[in-house]
């Protein structure tokens, strides 16, 4: 048998539990127990750490990529990523800027990771409709991966404004 290496991490989706006396933690108290969670990996020596995007009142993550961006602040080691950009209901261009910004401030650790998400919540909330489930992600994640490819990017799709020649920083 090939000797394989294995990478350890851990992610938090920034749920809001409440507590066995029903009392629920403050949204500032848990994003600063996500951020010293991520704390604690990076001096653990944890190879990953993720923040996952929510859109719902149980989650504090809706700006996951912000939190991201404080955990690169507090942390020197780990790789950070999303859990999940939920790029069905997003704008391609504005997630890849996000994360490339995230990436020059954490030094080259930045990861992302897109797909569809297990809620629907955001469908609603970003006008995204529900029906164009497969050609929504199909369509955005085109276009996202096409900006990680070149900096000066012409695109057409169905889902949002045409591209032509614009500089994607």
């Amino acid at each position: 048998m090939k000797d394989q290496e294995f990478e350890f991490g851990i992610y938090s989706l920034g749920e809001r539990i409440p507590a066995p006396s029903g009392q629920t933690i403050s949204a500032k108290s848990r994003i600063d127990d996500i951020i010293a969670a991520a704390k604690l990996a990076d001096e653990a020596s944890l190879d990953l750490f993720g923040v996952g995007e929510h859109h719902r009142l149980d989650f504090v993550t809706s700006s996951y990529a912000i939190i991201l961006t404080a955990i690169a602040q507090a942390t020197k080691n780990i790789r950070l990523t999303s859990t999940l950009s939920v790029i069905s209901t997003a704008d391609p261009v504005r997630v890849f800027e996000d994360f490339a910004t995230l990436d020059l401030i954490s030094g080259g650790r930045t990861e992302l990771i897109a797909g569809r998400g297990a809620f629907l919540e955001s469908f609603e909330l970003f006008g995204a409709d529900l029906r164009n489930y497969d050609e929504l992600f199909e369509n955005k994640l085109g276009l996202l991966l096409k900006l990680n490819e070149q900096e000066q990017v012409s695109w057409k799709g169905q889902f949002r404004p045409e591209l032509i020649d614009a500089d994607i920083a």
